[in-house]
């Protein structure tokens, strides 16, 4: 059974870049079955999709964070990371990371089959 770990500080201040990192066992990310993104839920909001990485390493954004966001991994240790910059008051949510069958559509949240438990991010002004 696959497990998604975020880990990371959930305190960050305005303007800094938000670091989070996936830890993943009990699976590859280099499968070529999943896709591993990052989703967000601000508070009193509904779910929202960041961008994810595929088993090759590429990267695809939502528009809305394109500008400013970045996913890497790294392959030995089984993680990937997601990189917010400038951040703002408006970027304090719960951020978890995910697990999508590429069969799916990426950007739909209710297709991701496993998931983190979450980390609570809070920037302050």
């Amino acid at each position: 059974q696959v497990q998604l770990q975020e880990s990371g500080p959930g305190l960050v201040k305005s303007s800094q870049t938000l670091s989070l990192t996936c830890t993943v066992s009990g699976g590859s990310i280099t499968s070529k079955n999943y896709y591993w993104s990052w989703i967000r839920q601000p508070p009193g909001k509904g779910l929202e999709w960041i961008g994810y990485i595929d088993y090759s390493g590429s990267t695809y954004y939502s528009p809305f964070f394109k500008s400013r966001t970045s996913i890497s991994r790294d392959t030995s240790k089984n993680q990937f990371t997601l990189q917010l910059s400038s951040v703002t008051p408006e970027d304090t949510a719960v951020y978890y990371c995910a697990r999508a069958p590429v069969v799916t559509i990426a950007t739909i949240t209710e297709q991701y089959d496993q998931w983190g438990q979450g980390t609570q991010v809070t920037v302050s002004s």
